[in-house]
């Protein structure tokens, strides 16, 4: 071995790349970047400062917190502003069920408009592509009669309880069909072929082959759909109006209207409750959303 090999010279070193090279190929998308998340911390930073400022008012919150106190915590958590405890399991058991059954009524619709072919079937998927244009909030008066009639017959499932809000809510149940079918059309059939061979009916199939691979999408269309479900308000401040069915962001925007100014930090404690719950399930998730897309693929 020569001594050239042992000490390459000088000239066999990686340039540099020039700065005004630099700042035009890559520079700028760091710019781009620090100046997105800069844009996203900002109300962050604000209802966080808010929420563990002692006055609470709007005057007196900034961008960072002059004082620090829990005192509104303690508020929102001893019931002295609402029944936030309530609320907060109303909104549990909401997104619990709603973001489970979209989720899964969503996956069964993809997997039959994906793998099979029957009379209806383009219809049927520019139908849900039309109703998913108009907001839920178009059919708000039709929705209001219909749960006033059925809380008639069964008085467990109208107005101002949670099972009539969550049926309300099941409506759009299939909101996430064209999202999951264009990953199942991703998926190759001849997995499915494979499966059908050996002996596998199409529920083992679905179950047993194709689920496995649907990881990212599932963990993605969920997330989704507890957010959504989480932050919906308009049709809530219509359907819920005692205190004991309320859930998060009626009876928080209540507090908020009741007194804007000084009810700020409280509203804000209230948010970062909500705010964390959401963190910790997309940080649990986000493992599936990464490492899941191929974990099944393969036929054992």
């Amino acid at each position: 071995m020569s001594t050239t090999d042992l000490h390459p010279s000088p000239a066999a070193a990686p340039r540099r790349m020039p700065l005004r090279r630099w700042m035009g190929e890559i520079g700028w998308r760091h710019l781009v970047g620090l100046l997105a998340v800069a844009f996203a911390a900002f109300p962050i930073l604000f209802v966080v400062s808010a929420s563990l400022n002692p006055l609470g008012t709007v005057s007196s919150s900034g961008l960072l917190p002059r004082a620090f106190s829990l005192v509104h915590y303690q508020e929102l958590l001893s019931g002295a502003r609402g029944p936030f405890l309530r609320w907060y399991l109303n909104t549990v058991v909401v997104c619990t069920v709603v973001a489970g059954t979209q989720v899964f009524l969503s996956t069964l619709a993809a997997y039959a408009f994906s793998r099979f072919r029957f009379t209806g079937r383009r219809v049927g998927l520019l139908a849900l592509l039309l109703v998913m244009m108009f907001p839920a909030f178009l059919a708000m008066i039709a929705v209001y009669t219909m749960i006033a009639g059925l809380g008639d017959i069964v008085p467990i499932l109208g107005l101002d309880s949670l099972p009539g809000y969550i049926v309300v809510l099941l409506g759009g149940s299939l909101g996430q069909v064209w999202l999951i079918k264009g990953f199942f059309d991703t998926v190759p059939k001849e997995l499915d072929e494979a499966g059908i061979i050996d002996g596998c009916t199409h529920w083992q199939v679905f179950t047993r082959i194709l689920l496995p691979t649907l990881t990212p999408i599932l963990a993605t269309t969920a997330l989704l759909a507890l957010v959504g479900v989480l932050s919906e308000f308009l049709l809530g401040s219509i359907f819920l109006t005692s205190n004991d069915t309320k859930t998060l962001a009626v009876g928080l925007y209540g507090l908020l209207s009741g007194d804007r100014s000084n009810n700020l930090g409280v509203f804000a404690a209230g948010s970062v409750m909500i705010m964390i719950p959401v963190i910790v399930l997309y940080q649990f998730l986000q493992r599936f959303i990464i490492g899941g897309s191929t974990s099944g693929a393969v036929k054992g």
